[in-house]
């Protein structure tokens, strides 16, 4: 029972996972933003070099041995590792409260908890010795000859290519979070605006406990002489969670050897009217019960199965003889499964079984006034009871609950992924000026503008971030559309999707880089220059 919360779907009776998925989904996401910080970590150590190239030079002339030098990189790396655990340990402190807020959890965090401790010891050793392992090997590398005699280190080939390609994978990875966000929001967004078969606005539920089915007519009179309310029923389930079905039912042409479960709810007649469901085909029922006590009416997916052509007519015998005429067809509406199609349902025109009291608001009518005159009616009727209702669309937007929270908490780590990539951008545009600051002062010598150097430094690192899209535009295409295949009903992936993430990505990469280069093109050539 303990695992009910978290591996709650099963597959023939075998336990198939649940909503373990989401936390292993964002523990991936976790380590992925991780792993971009630890490239900007490589990124940076490698590309400030030049600064420890001297310092290797001279310890290696003393005898330091290239094992040594390595430990001495990866541990510094593992110091700056866990100093990150210790800041990040106080912001967990602090943001714990909100984030709790956002996932409607209570989340705790203690250092007494030993897999807390194991989990934080954990995260700076991999990343301790992640990010300080190539800059660690890379450092320990020069040749002390070519280091004393001044000759520039770091400017190779395959150090530029390592670099490059760092650049590449984190903004690949950043750009596949905003594509990802996008797409989880306007999939959300297509359920719940799509075509429901009924209408789920102005429209509350109670349960009908104590005298509510006893007095329903009374009551339905007086609610509806409020001028405030259109119409009231009653059914065994709410509309969003239908309750009841069965697989005792069958009817001419149907396989015998084949299971269907069918949906069962059970009404009285002003049920079809009060929830605004569309009547394809048929009548519905009377108003005096009695008269379609035989009578159902099906949805339209239970219609295809009957018969190809008209099902109105047709006889529906249920496991011990009962038969029950069609009379109406009713358009599919959704229920349960917010994501799958309309599943097949018959609707019985029996009070008894109903424990629901279902209204409907007048549109434009005052929500407020509207409840005081419909508790009012139903204290003075079953005294005794509080008035406990809910709003159907309310209830509706619970059942995206979790993709909802899915969308938030990826917009979340989308917007940490880039703002960690950006950093690292900016980071290495700060040293390429740096390197480059006598060539700039020449330039402007020689009379180049500002917007000239701007771009002059920024191209390269555009160029780099318009080949991560090329890159994440096919992977986030397949990993959406895998996610996707989950919903009967589904958005298509539109090309203006990749686009807009594209670009920005871009904005964002020109914004960061645009900093440094225009700091370095408006510094003064004459400070740069006069030491030659």
């Amino acid at each position: 029972m303990n695992k009910w919360r978290l591996y709650s779907n099963f597959t023939n009776g075998k336990e198939d996972g649940g909503r373990i998925k989401y936390i292993r989904l964002f523990t991936i996401i976790a380590w992925i933003i991780l792993i971009i910080a630890c490239i900007n970590f490589m990124n940076l150590a490698t590309a400030r070099s030049e600064q420890r190239a001297r310092e290797v030079g001279v310890r290696k002339v003393l005898g330091a041995r290239k094992k040594a030098l390595i430990g001495q990189f990866i541990s510094e790396s593992l110091v700056l590792a866990f100093i990150s655990v210790a800041i990040s340990v106080l912001l967990i402190i602090l943001l714990l409260p909100y984030f709790n807020q956002l996932v409607e959890k209570q989340l705790e965090f203690s250092l007494s908890y030993p897999v807390h401790l194991a989990g934080l010891l954990a995260v700076g050793l991999v990343c301790g010795i992640l990010a300080g392992s190539y800059p660690a090997f890379y450092l320990s590398s020069f040749k002390p000859i070519m280091v004393l005699k001044g000759i520039r280190i770091g400017r190779n080939k395959s150090n530029s290519y390592t670099r490059k390609g760092l650049v590449i994978l984190q903004f690949s990875i950043s750009v596949i979070l905003i594509i990802s966000t996008i797409i989880i929001y306007r999939q959300i967004q297509h359920v719940k605006s799509r075509e429901l078969g009924y209408n789920k606005n102005n429209l509350i539920y109670l349960s009908a406990k104590g005298k509510i089915k006893e007095h329903f007519e009374t009551i339905r009179t007086q609610l509806i002489n409020t001028g405030k309310i259109t119409n009231v029923t009653l059914s065994s389930s709410q509309i969003v969670q239908l309750g009841s079905n069965s697989a005792d039912y069958s009817w001419q042409g149907k396989d015998p050897a084949k299971q269907l479960l069918i949906t069962q709810e059970y009404v009285t007649p002003e049920y079809v009217n009060t929830l605004g469901m569309k009547l394809l085909a048929g009548r519905d029922f009377r108003a005096s019960g009695s008269a379609d006590s035989n009578s159902i009416i099906i949805n339209k997916s239970l219609a295809s199965l009957i018969s190809e052509k008209d099902a109105i007519g047709k006889m529906i015998t249920r496991n011990g003889g009962d038969q029950y005429t069609i009379i109406g067809i009713v358009d599919d509406f959704i229920y349960n499964d917010m994501y799958a199609k309309s599943a097949p349902v018959i609707l019985f025109n029996y009070k008894p079984n109903a424990s629901i009291l279902n209204i409907r608001f007048k549109d434009g009518a005052d929500v407020t006034s509207a409840l005081t005159a419909t508790e009012q009616v139903l204290k003075a009727n079953n005294p005794g009871y509080p008035f406990e209702y809910r709003f159907v669309d309310e209830t509706f937007d619970k059942q995206f609950k979790t993709e909802t929270l899915t969308g938030k908490l990826a917009s979340l780590f989308a917007l940490l992924a880039i703002l960690i990539s950006c950093l690292g951008l900016f980071g290495l545009a700060a040293y390429t000026a740096e390197r480059r600051t006598k060539e700039i002062g020449i330039r402007k010598v020689l009379g180049a503008s500002v917007t000239t150097l701007t771009t002059l430094l920024s191209k390269d690192f555009l160029i780099l971030v318009t080949i991560s899209c090329f890159i994440a535009f096919p992977l986030s295409w397949w990993v959406m559309s895998d996610w996707l295949q989950g919903f009967a009903y589904r958005i298509d992936m539109e090309w203006w999707v990749f686009a807009v993430s594209g670009l920005l990505a871009m904005m964002i990469a020109l914004v960061t880089v645009s900093v440094q280069a225009i700091r370095a093109s408006l510094a003064n050539p004459v400070k740069s220059l006069r030491t030659e």
